[in-house]
């Protein structure tokens, strides 16, 4: 690969990073925390900010705190929940400290920079990063929207990382893998787009409610069954086809039940 075509690979990652990747707060209870935040991600190239539900913004404190990347500030989209914030987006990563009764696939922020980089070839891509609440991150709940779980392996002496510290590390492992050649992994263009959140979390919502008509489990103790059904159709990257195809075959089987 010449030198050229290595600079214009190169130039092509750093516009995808730009365009394909919003990164997302959740319920952040200081605004100094958001511009920090915003300071840090513009740091590594990354512009597109998400707040969902925050205490205090628009803030004269989160201006002062960003420093140069006000841009970011003044461009960022408030949200009153992670569902909405998330709608569009066709792959969700949500950052994690906590380990679950059901795992998930969890990954380190090199492993998960590499997966984004990858899925922000596909067109039109968008991918969110989720960060959670600077007393106690994100809930079960909120990790259940996630596709991937990214947990950072700090000290076990003290694993508390500020809200900024855990952004800028995200960050700058996606810039180093969108600036390093190997970074940019050839994955195979999909010939549909992937679903929509919005649409996995339908199809998820159409499953569990054809299990209730068929009796498959007790509404009153379902158990990890629906976790576990969560994280299969999560991890699946389902395409916009996809994700039809599945509620079709379920409306059918609906059908057939009420005759």
């Amino acid at each position: 690969m010449s030198m050229s075509e290595k600079e214009k690979g190169k130039e092509k990652a750093l516009k995808l990073i730009e365009e394909s990747i919003k990164f997302i707060l959740v319920e952040t209870t200081h605004p100094g925390n958001i511009g920090a935040a915003a300071r840090a991600m513009k740091n590594m190239g990354i512009k597109q900010l998400g707040l969902v539900s925050p205490k205090e913004f628009p803030n004269e404190k989160a201006f002062y705190r960003a420093k140069a990347a006000t841009d970011v500030l003044e461009n960022a989209e408030v949200y009153k929940t992670l569902k909405d914030a998330i709608s569009d987006s066709h792959f969700v990563v949500g950052t994690s400290a906590r380990n679950r009764k059901v795992p998930w696939p969890i990954v380190t922020p090199k492993e998960a920079a590499e997966k984004i980089l990858s899925l922000s070839q596909q067109p039109e891509s968008k991918i969110a990063v989720i960060f959670g609440r600077e007393d106690r991150g994100l809930t079960n709940a909120e990790l259940g929207l996630c596709n991937l779980h990214v947990h950072i392996p700090s000290s076990e002496e003290y694993t508390s990382l500020n809200l900024s510290q855990a952004i800028q590390i995200l960050a700058y492992e996606i810039r180093l893998k969108a600036l390093s050649v190997e970074g940019m992994l050839e994955e195979q263009e999909w010939d549909v787009p992937l679903a929509e959140n919005a649409e996995v979390e339908r199809l998820i919502e159409h499953f569990e409610e054809l299990m209730q008509e068929i009796e498959f489990y007790k509404v009153d103790n379902p158990r990890q069954l629906l976790t576990r059904v969560r994280r299969f159709f999560r991890r699946s990257k389902l395409d916009h086809l996809e994700a039809n195809i599945f509620r079709g075959v379920f409306a059918s089987i609906q059908k057939k039940l009420k005759k």
